[in-house]
């Protein structure tokens, strides 16, 4: 019975056995990112996050990574243990003429639950805290200005404790980690936790979603 229970938690957890996969380079996107404008959020397992960003039109590339800690080259392993100060997070490559840094910000509120500390869904640890980065003043305001509207709005029922941070530094994620839902379509957590949250956020932005996601 024991086994069982373990066996149904490593499904429904952001877990990977795949440890030997190696680092992906800044090469791997296959496309010329460069014209894009980049943003960075943190809002739980990364596989989940990635997905949701990936079908928002006006999205190039969304990469799973490592962000908000204080420790050099990020792991996998090392971020699980609590101890870098690291979130699983994204670096999102968009056109702001077709979807703006406000729009992202909106699909991050959409898409996840910012009231909860240390947790996202069935994800539990620092690293599934959920943070929103900004680079300049502009982005920041527009996340300030959100949150408040969304407190006066009383649109959670708890307040808000999402993290506002200053962005420093994106590690990229292992290889492995990349368009994870897109090549584990039938993986457990992905089934249970993933999929449904990429519709659960699909049905609240329509006007958002590219077309034949």
């Amino acid at each position: 019975m024991k086994y069982i229970l373990f066996l149904l938690f490593f499904q429904m957890s952001c877990t990977s056995n795949n440890s030997q996969a190696v680092k992906l380079d800044t090469s791997a996107a296959q496309t010329d990112l460069s014209k894009y404008s980049k943003a960075y959020f943190a809002s739980g397992c990364f596989w989940c996050v990635e997905a949701i960003y990936e079908s928002v039109n006006g999205v190039a590339e969304s990469i799973s990574g490592y962000a908000g800690g204080h420790t050099k080259n990020p792991t996998y392993e090392s971020s699980n243990t609590g101890t870098t100060g690291h979130a699983e997070a994204v670096e999102i490559y968009y056109d702001p003429e077709v979807v703006s840094f406000s729009d992202l910000v909106d699909v991050f509120f959409a898409s996840g639950d910012p009231t909860t500390l240390n947790r996202q869904g069935p994800d539990r640890g620092s690293q599934y805290r959920s943070i929103l980065f900004y680079q300049n003043e502009e982005e920041q305001k527009i996340i300030a200005d959100k949150i408040a509207q969304l407190t006066a709005d009383k649109v959670f029922a708890n307040p808000i404790i999402t993290e506002v941070q200053k962005f420093e530094k994106f590690w990229i994620g292992e290889d492995y980690h990349q368009d994870y839902e897109k090549k584990h379509p039938n993986h457990g957590y992905i089934q249970a936790v993933s999929i449904p949250r990429l519709k659960r956020f699909q049905e609240k932005m329509p006007h958002l979603i590219k077309e034949g996601h």
